[in-house]
């Protein structure tokens, strides 16, 4: 069984599921099912409310891949439903979705399940658990079944983590339910091919498991559950939990006081909406929600220090959206300085603040002046146009914009909003006499920090809108998209590690394309 497996393992299958590749773990049937002659079906329709899938008997893997930076973690994903049904949305592949904008490579684990004798199998389900004993007789060989499933999954994974991009030291397990049970049967029963570097048994039914030799491996484990659990399960995950803090194992425990069971990525307008959310900051705690070989801006800082960046722009949100506070100080001293004829602002994002910081002898020994907010928008650009830049009294502007507005950070927006307050700070400052670069918005593919937005479109409308305003309105164009995108009309990896914040190579593009436009801005003065 053991060759079959491993030969398994390089056979990959592809359907279309939500465009996702699908993994057959074994090569024809299944090893102890071969006898099953039924097919896997689908109900969205029924008594639970959500998605479900029955009669598995070709168990796979729905591989969900990261949106935007990936982070080299991955985690298996075993949805519930009493080993009749599994809950494949709402403990599957909405997991898998929210997972992948973290960064993280999803898999769906659909492992082997009791054959339904009805065409209603959530009700022959409950009424099944309601025998209590019997029913655990009946699915025991499932169980078996279920588990080997998840081990060869998990070895399946550590296999060709090269090719997802995975560290093969960042697996981890989650399981909902039974898939719970699935989750620590995997643990209790791995060798080093298959075991999780981590888990998280989320209201995990335990009863039946197989095996409870805690690992000697550190195997860190978040476990989730509400205190009304409708099965009574929530004193199993307070045992796990303090079993394995005896153990001397990593745990943390989250139990919701109302919830029930099940409750997976439902909204219920209750606290347990947001346990993905704490999930997200255990494995970003951990370092799991961070590249291990992070590049561009990534490389800079991390996780803790942009979740802190995160709390104090909530707080700047509310108290100085615009953030005149930023550069409030400098601006004081540079109204002391002797004016200059050739004294030029950089208005901009984080593009433009990290030009500084990534080479900053561009900046030295020049009466170039760096005002660039990381993560700002358009509006906020406007509202402090005039400390920023008008007060400060330049011959030159550099106006390098818009592409914040498009990712929506702070909220939805048009391009022709964008456009015209890029337009607004234009008029401004040439109506105090200040003469107006106009920068493309550079290419961006997709946006690490909210994938899926398909921007390159976006960019290449608005830069449009802004070339013909520069020309119609005696402004100067800096075209950096052309000379920068690549065959997706987004930024190549060797420009910019992240696809958005270019790195010193990136810069070197841009310098003499803005060098040359300030020249002539100056010489036309």
């Amino acid at each position: 069984m053991r060759k079959l497996l491993i030969l398994g393992f390089t056979i990959l299958s592809v359907s279309a599921w939500s465009q996702n590749q699908v993994i057959k773990l074994y090569p024809g049937k299944a090893p102890g099912s071969e006898s099953w002659n039924w097919e896997e079906k689908r109900m969205d329709v029924n008594m639970f409310n959500t998605p479900l899938v029955y009669d598995v008997v070709e168990p796979t893997l729905t591989v969900v891949k990261p949106k935007g930076t990936n982070t080299g973690t991955a985690v298996i994903i075993a949805p519930g439903g009493g080993f009749m049904v599994l809950s494949i949305n709402s403990e599957g592949m909405d997991v898998a979705e929210w997972l992948s904008k973290k960064g993280v490579t999803a898999f769906v684990l659909k492992y082997r399940v009791l054959h339904s004798k009805t065409n209603n199998p959530p009700k022959e389900m409950m009424d099944a658990i309601a025998s209590g004993q019997k029913f655990q007789e009946e699915v025991a060989p499932v169980v078996e079944m279920a588990k080997n499933d998840g081990l060869a999954a998990v070895e399946y994974v550590r296999k060709n983590a090269t090719i997802y991009g995975i560290d093969p030291h960042r697996i981890g397990f989650m399981g909902f339910s039974a898939g719970g049970n699935v989750t620590m049967a995997v643990t209790y029963n791995s060798n080093e091919t298959n075991r999780p570097d981590f888990i998280a048994p989320v209201y995990a039914y335990t009863g039946g498991a197989i095996g409870d030799k805690v690992p000697t491996a550190k195997t860190p484990a978040f476990i989730v559950a509400a205190s009304d659990d409708n099965l009574g399960l929530a004193p199993s995950s307070v045992a796990l939990y303090s079993k394995w803090l005896a153990a001397g194992q990593p745990a943390e425990l989250h139990m919701f006081e109302k919830g029930g069971h099940g409750f997976g990525m439902r909204v219920q307008e209750l606290p347990t909406d947001s346990w993905i959310e704490r999930f997200g900051d255990w494995l970003g705690a951990k370092g799991l929600l961070w590249p291990v070989h992070p590049t561009g801006w990534m490389a800079t800082t991390n996780y803790q220090e942009v979740k802190k960046w995160e709390v104090e722009g909530e707080k700047r949100f509310h108290n100085d959206w615009a953030n005149f506070a930023r550069f409030a100080e400098e601006n004081k001293e540079v109204a002391k300085l002797p004016l200059s004829k050739s004294r030029v602002v950089f208005m901009g994002n984080s593009i433009t603040e990290g030009w500084k910081s990534t080479d900053s002898a561009f900046f030295a020994g020049r009466q170039y002046i760096n005002r660039g907010i990381s993560g700002q928008t358009t509006p906020q650009m406007l509202l402090r146009f005039r400390p920023d830049v008008i007060d400060l009294k330049p011959a030159v502007v550099v106006i390098l914009a818009g592409i914040n507005d498009i990712a929506g950070n702070t909220g939805p927006m048009t391009l022709e909003e964008t456009f015209g307050n890029i337009v607004s700070m234009a008029t401004l400052a040439k109506a105090n006499k200040i003469k107006v670069i106009i920068s493309s918005v550079l290419p961006a593919y997709d946006f690490p920090w909210r994938p899926g937005m398909e921007p390159a479109p976006k960019v290449i409308a608005l830069n449009k809108m802004l070339k013909d305003f520069a020309a119609k309105n005696g402004c100067i164009y800096v075209d950096y998209f052309s000379a920068m995108a690549d065959n997706r009309n987004g930024l190549p990896v060797s420009l910019a590690g992240d696809g958005i914040h270019p790195n010193l190579a990136g810069y070197k593009i841009m310098e003499p394309l803005v060098e040359k436009a300030i020249e002539k801005a100056l010489k036309a003065q």
